[in-house]
């Protein structure tokens, strides 16, 4: 009955482009940026600042601070910061509402605005709020270092190279704009040192900043032409890397850099390039419960591949026309141009598929293997087979010299870079094999291609897992939270791959899985886990991270077990709840700083976890 329900709730859902646009919420950050840059540009759309200064009043907590997830603690300091300053900007809002008066209180309580973290100094910086450091880690000067070098720009990862090229030109030109709307935000600063810079963070900053001087020492030219020309090149990088929508990579926070780095090299604020990235960030509006949420990005080829081959594994026949539809929409999403992924793997033909609807030449592991499960069912049409090829050869060649998987680039994970004093910065520069994506791509190749269980490309991701596994008999998970998430994909994959479900790795996470399962049957991990590098309870079940937790108990074991039909028991009473647990964030995209709800998870793997239930067992 269930299983029923969700599918028919998913048919009825579908865009009539055949995808799912279901919203990709991350809190408040985008929306505080949003308001904060339509006001330093003097774009009055009064509509729309109005519509996300609601949205951010409806986040705010009684003791006046803004959360990233519910069970924080009292609140996130920059997070509040960052709405607080949007909410001046707005206009809508002066310093003695109640609502900014509780908003200041917890701000100045919990240090000041320099506790804040360096990406949101950097937004104050840029827009007057804040002093510019005399001088930022990464000077603009990499991008000019050769691929050969021991170091340089491209060692970090795509998703970091998007946001911190504009930040280079930022930190380099020192710009700052501020507005006859620009509040003043200096009541909020505990003390009069304005230092970027902790104490602990110079330390870590004089060991990179002589590594990156005798680096840059390696060029050769005169100072004022080698910034000016790695200002330049810069800039080609970022205008390179625009989507048609005209943001760049899709990402919100690298698109509102890119704006002001524009600016800074003396483009007007009404520019071509400037109004269209605009008009592309506002397209990623979406609404939440009556509210206006600013989107990271889109999600709309993950949730489709993934709702597409959902449905399929529940009995929605490959012919049905939704699926039809969705395949159609994913095989012209899948990128045929060459992205930076093809620096580090020459000689590989496009073939992946990116996360989002505007992606079309940054594409990722994950969303190509979720891609190519959809369209399985129906490899035998001409057309998809070619499509099928390119996507299997393209995930293949991405795989690590380790032998794990990473998202989007293959071998990026130098570690010099762990002494940037920048929150996450593991997430932001790195794009290290993880468990999550190692586990399954393994599952993929294992259940859906013809690979040989014995092939090297198998074996070696396989010791990756086994190298990898805690001593617990977990695996962190780099997309999602976390111990649940990455064991889920480790197990999967492992048995993909042909493991024996009584060989000791997977007995080992078994018991583990069992042992935290919740007393009213549920599994629950907490946003904590992820910073504190521990698996930490969340103190309630939700059920997505049940799901995942189900869906490896049922891989593993031959017959239900008293965990897994308590656990079934806990998703058929409590699939309809509508409490907090039901847009608690489990997925993440910078760990401390950046976490992600996802509102098509919901249908998806509780209706995987079920139909794998029923298929396995229904006879038993």
């Amino acid at each position: 009955m269930t299983i029923r329900r969700i599918t028919e709730e998913l048919k009825a859902r579908q865009s009539s482009d055949g995808s799912w646009d279901f919203p990709f919420e991350t809190g408040t950050s985008t929306d505080a940026y949003m308001i904060i840059l339509l006001r330093t540009l003097e774009i009055n759309d009064e509509d729309l600042i109005r519509e996300l200064t609601q949205r951010l009043l409806s986040r705010q907590e009684k003791n006046g601070a803004w959360k990233l997830y519910y069970d924080e603690g009292d609140g996130n300091l920059t997070a509040t910061v960052e709405a607080y300053y949007a909410l001046l900007y707005s206009t809508y809002y002066s310093t003695s509402d109640p609502q900014m008066r509780a908003a200041k209180k917890f701000i100045v309580k919990n240090g000041g605005i320099q506790k804040s973290h360096m990406f949101t100094k950097i937004m104050l910086a840029l827009t007057g709020q804040y002093q510019w450091p005399a001088f930022f880690p990464i000077p603009v000067e990499l991008i000019l270092l050769p691929l050969s070098f021991p170091i340089h720009f491209y060692d970090i990862s795509v998703f970091g190279r998007a946001n911190l090229a504009p930040i280079m030109i930022l930190a380099t030109k020192k710009y700052s704009k501020k507005t006859k709307y620009s509040p003043d935000l200096s009541h909020l600063f505990t003390s009069r040192s304005s230092d970027f810079y902790s104490n602990e963070e110079l330390r870590k900053l004089k060991t990179i900043a002589d590594y990156m001087e005798k680096a840059v020492k390696y060029l050769i030219g005169l100072p004022f032409q080698l910034r000016q020309s790695a200002i330049e090149r810069t800039k080609q990088y970022m205008l390179t890397h625009i989507e048609p929508d005209g943001t760049l990579n899709s990402y919100f926070s690298a698109t509102f850099l890119m704006i002001f780095a524009l600016l800074s090299l003396g483009s007007r604020k009404d520019a071509p390039l400037i109004t269209k990235a605009i008009d592309g960030l506002k397209r990623m509006r979406c609404t939440i419960k009556g509210h206006t949420h600013m989107q990271y990005t889109t999600a709309n080829v993950w949730n489709t591949s993934l709702i597409s081959f959902a449905m399929q594994s529940a009995g929605i026949s490959p012919s049905d026309p939704a699926i039809q539809k969705a395949n159609r929409y994913l095989l012209e999403k899948q990128h045929i141009k060459f992205g930076d992924w093809a620096i580090r793997n020459s000689g590989v033909m496009p073939g992946g598929w990116g996360f989002s609807d505007i992606n079309t030449f940054n594409p990722d592991v994950d969303d190509t293997t979720a891609s190519l499960r959809a369209l399985s069912a129906t490899v035998q049409s001409a057309t998809i087979r070619e499509s099928w090829n390119r996507g299997v050869s393209w995930s293949l060649s991405m795989q690590n010299r380790d032998g794990g998987w990473p998202a989007f680039e293959k071998n990026i994970d130098k570690k010099i870079w762990n002494l940037l004093p920048i929150e996450g910065n593991k997430f932001l520069i790195s794009d290290a094999s993880s468990a999550d994506l190692t586990g399954r791509t393994l599952e993929f190749l294992g259940n859906y291609t013809n690979l040989p269980k014995k092939h090297r490309i198998v074996k070696n991701g396989t010791n990756w897992l086994l190298t990898n596994q805690r001593k617990d008999g977990t695996w962190y998970g780099r997309w999602g939270i976390c111990y649940i998430y990455g064991t889920w994909a480790a197990m999967t994959g492992l048995l993909a791959a042909g493991m024996n479900p009584e060989e000791k790795h997977i007995q080992k996470a078994l018991h583990w899985l069992k042992h935290i399962q919740n007393e009213d049957g549920g599994w629950g991990e907490s946003c904590h886990s992820d910073h504190k590098n521990q698996y930490i309870p969340l103190g309630a079940s939700n059920i997505t991270q049940t799901s995942w937790a189900l869906d490896s108990l049922i891989a593993a074991e031959a017959k239900p077990s008293r965990e897994i039909n308590f656990g079934i028991d806990y998703l058929l009473q409590k699939y309809d709840q509508k409490d907090w647990t039901d847009d608690y964030p489990v997925g993440q995209g910078m760990g401390g700083a950046f976490y992600i709800h996802y509102h098509s998870y919901r249908y998806i793997f509780p209706l995987i976890s079920l139909t794998n239930y029923v298929k396995k067992y229904k006879n038993q």
